[in-house]
């Protein structure tokens, strides 16, 4: 049974990396927004041309990328949203509550200082993890029914 998995949030640290070492050999295929920060800001003006106004540029970025987010959780069997501690990210509870709304498999993975915060946002989970490792523990459970260790 293949699960196809998409990764999303915080684009700063390697968690998504760690996810898809971790879980290599299983049989899993991976997905995730444009994680190129610069790329993903300038999308729209880069292709839809020039906005003098920076709520016009990056609502034009925003729809873009939408076209692939979209696409990308509801094509998802398991649907990862990262909340990272530096920035507030209010686009990985967007996916995150957009994928609950779908019916998606969802794990969230944040610090235990986000805990209160996102209370509403893991009480819609079927996982909370803290760690890259405990993400991919689950999925390996999930598609072996071993246990870690």
């Amino acid at each position: 049974m293949t699960l196809n998995v998409y990764l999303s949030g915080e684009i700063h640290t390697d968690w998504r990396e760690q996810i898809i070492d971790g879980a290599a050999g299983l049989d899993l295929a991976f997905d995730s927004p444009v994680t190129d920060h610069a790329a993903s800001d300038d999308c729209g003006v880069a292709i839809l041309g020039a906005e003098a106004d920076k709520y016009w540029h990056d609502h034009k970025g925003a729809m873009v990328n939408a076209i692939r987010t979209r696409k990308g959780i509801a094509d998802a069997d398991v649907v990862v949203v990262r909340f990272g501690d530096q920035y507030k990210q209010w686009n990985a509870a967007f996916d995150a509550g957009y994928a609950a709304a779908l019916g998606k498999s969802l794990i969230i993975l944040h610090g235990p200082d986000h805990a209160h915060a996102l209370k509403e946002v893991d009480a819609a989970a079927l996982a909370v993890a803290q760690e890259p490792r405990q993400v991919v523990e689950i999925l390996r459970y999930v598609l072996t029914g071993a246990l870690p260790g």
